[in-house]
């Protein structure tokens, strides 16, 4: 079994109450993080701590990734990165990094590329499955449904006892998300869905299923097919978020993988999550209508009239790194496709406008990953309601790992927040006939 990666030292805090005091150990991970360790803070002391949102609760201890938003930093198992993506690593291959917690031989890579292959075909059955949702339904929403839906098709895999049944159970889900996610887009466009080309790679084939038709076969470029790379690689994972911790609050539950990762996908469905990309096109669109100034955007941002999307970010407090990556992958990508789109256009001009403003950048409200991505979806042709499918594709192999970190580690302790009760003390029950209406005097 996994055991927690953390370490006590010989350093305490000492909390006070009542005049009595308490010693807490202080947890200290690899990268000098510090923890106070409140496991037994009720027993001891019949308090708990509160914290809305978890700002400042650590709710595990984890290898996987790193996020230093003092510094700009973001570490997948100890590899910066930046280092990843300029070694040209692919989605396929930080996936398996993420997963099993090392860069894969040649062997590993060319066995799970090929893992991929063999399970990118739905069950027939399964894809039935499709013609139950209206053709307005929102692809998050078949998405989500359908992932889960899978597990009643490998049943053999919805108890997880050995290393080889995870390895089968994540190479299926790693490789179908993306036919789901491409079919539900041919659903809500009424349509006939594109089977998987085995001869393609991951990206290749996502978009071959995407924009191929029966009569014509859609060849992505070498430029769409790195940059869709780049955006599923720098979506992989990102510490605790919303969506990750769902999956493992899930997990912790002895859920099944299937509906582990369905649930992140709810999660990760929400506006200020992976919706957020999203907004930043509505607000291009919203530029646009106007007229195009973005002075005059600008201006009115700083005036606190209406709010810049996709800048600024909740943990990074200087420039988002992965924003660094796509923001050079979007204008090489733009650039080799040689098309005019007004709203790109807008995009850049908004991103430089802000960079050079003292405004924006004494308060590290820097361009963030949201704000490039929705670029490169736009410039890939994706639709927007399909922007927070893309995020789920990309994100799938950290909450596999999260979920198979936590699945390894042997902790069998379910996931229960406490709570802080501010509604009524204990009452009488009054029966129906002497209940009155708000507002009711008896008079």
């Amino acid at each position: 079994m996994l055991k927690e990666h953390k370490e006590v030292t010989t350093k305490s805090a000492y909390l006070i109450l009542d005049g009595t005091t308490f010693e807490l150990p202080v947890i200290v991970g690899s990268e000098d993080e510090h923890a106070i360790d409140i496991t037994n803070l009720r027993r001891e002391t019949g308090h708990i701590t509160y914290d809305p949102g978890y700002a400042n609760t650590g709710s595990c201890a984890s290898a996987i990734t790193f996020v230093n938003g003092e510094e700009g930093a973001l570490h997948y198992r100890g590899y910066p990165i930046e280092d990843i993506a300029e070694h040209n690593g692919s989605f396929i291959e930080t996936a398996w990094l993420l997963i099993f917690g090392k860069l894969p031989t040649r062997e590993e890579r060319q066995e799970f590329r090929q893992q991929l292959t063999d399970n990118e075909l739905l069950h027939e059955d399964l894809r039935h499955h499709f013609e139950g949702f209206p053709s307005n339904g929102h692809p998050m929403a078949i998405l989500s449904a359908v992932v889960n839906a899978m597990g009643c098709y490998h049943p053999d895999l919805l108890e997880i006892e050995t290393e080889d049944e995870f390895y089968r159970a994540a190479a299926k889900v790693i490789s179908k998300v993306r036919t789901i996610a491409a079919w539900a887009y041919r659903k809500s466009q009424g349509l006939p869905f594109m089977y998987p080309n085995p001869e393609l790679t991951y990206c290749q084939n996502f978009l071959h299923m995407m924009f191929s038709e029966p009569y014509r076969e859609y060849v992505p470029t070498p430029e769409e097919t790195r940059a869709l790379s780049l955006f599923f690689m720098l979506h992989a994972d990102h510490e605790q978020n919303c969506s990750c911790s769902t999956v493992r609050m899930v997990q912790s539950t002895q859920a099944n993988l299937f509906a582990s990762v369905s649930a992140g996908i709810c999660a990760l469905w929400g506006r200020l999550h992976g919706g957020a990309n999203s907004a930043v096109l509505n607000m291009l669109e919203d530029i646009r209508s106007g007229g195009g100034d973005v002075k005059s955007y600008i201006e009115r941002a700083k005036r606190k009239e209406i709010r810049l999307m996709g800048f600024g970010h909740r943990v990074y407090k200087s420039f988002d790194p992965r924003a660094k990556l796509l923001r050079k992958a979007a204008y090489d990508l733009l650039e080799t496709k040689g098309t005019q789109d007004e709203l790109l256009e807008i995009a850049l001009e908004l991103a430089e406008t802000a960079m050079a403003d003292e405004y924006f950048t004494s308060r590290k409200l820097y361009p963030n990953v949201d704000f490039y991505s929705g670029i490169i979806l736009r410039a890939l042709n994706i639709p927007v309601a399909m922007f927070p499918v893309m995020f789920a594709i990309g994100r799938m192999p950290g909450w596999i790992a999260h979920w198979y970190e936590a699945w390894r580690s042997g902790v069998e302790k379910i996931h229960r927040p406490r709570q802080i009760y501010l509604g009524e003390r204990r009452r009488p029950y009054i029966p129906m006939d002497e209940r009155k209406k708000d507002g009711d005097c008896g008079c």
